[in-house]
């Protein structure tokens, strides 16, 4: 797809109105020059500013005739080879995961230094640093944030923080303009033009950085303070090919209410267990949204960060694997807020997965270049880890329906659909993968200390409901707004209130 350099296609997103259609180099000339949308220019096939190719479209209505073709002919046999095929899918997957989490605990691939290796560097021999933080209306946690930036182990003189604020959000920009700020930390404006997402912002800071060593944080973050030592020394001992380092990432107010025990016990699972399991196997990793420390001068080859993508994190780990490039795992937390609000929450997940299918169906626009680039192990992995949990979202109600729907009626219709083969797997899916997700859960949190929160973790399958309503909005939203980017609202826990100094309640 050829595109002009500074003009979004016209194919970017018929519904934006005409002013998010104005030409790129319309912002301040010197703005102009940043490359923010170099993916969409160098890499068009690795951008998210098509969702879907003429190709994709046409194979899927093909498909779609086929099935609703074989439905009218023979529907009985036709649901019954569907429901099969969904089933060892459901097994495969489930598996997959529990493999991974196996592997993690045998063979945990966590790069850490010492106590006596950070003390042993001078200040002057580590590399320079750059930290983003990408704010939108944060004006409320802006205090927060500069005075925990303010405890990381770092030399001042080493380090250049910046703080991308979109030219259009006065607030935060009034907020930041009123604060004495230490000459390492300062305001970076990014000029406002579409698409207005946090890779977008993020790409700004890329392209205008000279540091060594860069990393994302997010507004409410709290990282360990020895973190980013931990990570430049880690940079030294790893191969030149690993280009970033993905830190844990867990919850400070994991015991506010119910939905952000779920919450943590769902991260503990994603970054202490089966990140390092993906780690492990030598499969793509799909990044989190903060706490990626990078080789600057390798993530500006790639281009950057895909800005029409709302997961580029997932994308990103996707896209340096397919390059030649490699992740590896940090022994140390960056501590966030869980959003423990259900609405908040709800659109928060919705943006989740509708980038996790955006990814999908970009890197497979090519399924069998991706498997050469991949190779066959992280081929499945990817179908596994990124396409597989959105088909479980989605078709985790129809068997709950189909499950209760049967309890309360034996309706014939629903048998049929269940010969002897197929019955005997659908009654394994139910009692084992449901165990295994359930099993992950409480693992989870055990393998974290947070011992307490084992008895929610066996309450999870009304998070994993919750999560498959999302799953169905973002399927929707991929079709209607696909860029759009649903903010995350932060600084609704009270810190100081709760007494949490920059760790667990208690973790």
């Amino acid at each position: 797809m050829a595109v002009r350099r500074g003009r979004l296609p016209r194919s970017f997103n018929p519904s934006y109105d005409r002013r998010e259609r104005e030409h790129v180099s319309d912002i301040r000339p010197e703005a102009a020059q940043v490359p923010v949308l170099r993916i969409l220019h160098e890499r068009p096939d690795e951008c998210a500013c098509v969702t879907l190719t003429g190709g994709q479209k046409a194979a899927g209505l093909v498909l779609l005739a086929a099935v609703i073709a074989a439905l009218v002919w023979r529907p009985i046999p036709t649901l019954v080879v569907l429901n099969a095929l969904a089933i060892v899918f459901y097994v495969v997957h489930s598996a997959y995961k529990f493999l991974l989490v196996g592997l993690s605990l045998e063979r945990p691939m966590l790069h850490d230094a010492t106590e006596d290796e950070i003390a042993a560097v001078p200040d002057h021999a580590l590399p320079t640093y750059t930290l983003l933080i990408p704010l939108y209306r944060e004006a409320a946690v802006l205090g927060r944030l500069v005075e925990g930036l303010q405890r990381m182990d770092y030399p001042a003189d080493k380090l250049d923080v910046m703080l991308l604020l979109e030219e259009d959000d006065e607030e935060t920009i009034s907020a930041a303009e009123e604060m004495e700020l230490p000459p390492h930390i300062r305001p970076v404006i990014v000029p406002d033009s579409e698409p207005k997402t946090k890779p977008k912002a993020c790409n700004y800071g890329l392209f205008t950085c000279t540091s060594d060593l860069l990393v994302i944080y997010d507004a409410e973050d709290r990282p360990e303070p020895d973190q980013l030592k931990k990570a430049a020394l880690t940079f030294r001992k790893v191969p030149d090919n690993v280009i970033c380092l993905q830190a844990k990432l867990n919850y400070y107010n994991q015991r506010q209410n119910l939905l952000t025990r779920w919450f943590t016990a769902e991260y503990s699972v994603w970054f202490d267990l089966f990140l390092p399991g993906l780690t492990a196997s030598g499969a793509p990793i799909p990044l989190g949204g903060t706490s990626n420390h990078f080789r600057v001068e390798p993530l500006k080859e790639l281009g950057g960060w895909d800005p029409f993508n709302v997961t580029e994190d997932c994308d990103l780990g996707v896209r340096l694997h397919k390059h030649g490039r490699r992740t590896a795992m940090l022994a140390s937390t960056t501590w966030e807020e869980a959003n423990g609000v259900f609405l908040s929450w709800f659109r928060q997940r919705s943006r989740w997965v509708k980038g996790y299918l955006q990814t999908w169906l970009v890197h497979m626009r090519h399924p069998r270049r991706l498997m050469r680039e991949l190779g066959a192990p992280g081929w499945f992995s990817f179908q596994m880890t990124i396409g597989g949990s959105l088909v479980c979202f989605l078709i985790n109600p129809i068997y709950w329906a189909m499950t209760l729907l049967w309890v309360l009626t034996h309706s014939s219709v629903i048998s049929a659909l269940f010969p002897p083969a197929v019955y005997l797997l659908g009654s394994f899916c139910l009692f084992g993968a449901n165990f295994v997700f359930v099993y992950m859960a409480v693992a989870g949190c055990m393998h974290r200390g947070y011992y307490d929160l084992v008895k929610h973790s066996l309450l999870t399958p009304i998070y994993w409901l919750m999560m498959s309503i999302g799953a169905y909005r973002a399927v929707a939203q991929i079709i209607v707004r696909p860029h759009y980017w649903e903010k995350t609202e932060h600084g609704i826990f009270d810190l100081e209130a709760h007494g949490v100094a920059g760790e667990g309640e208690g973790g």
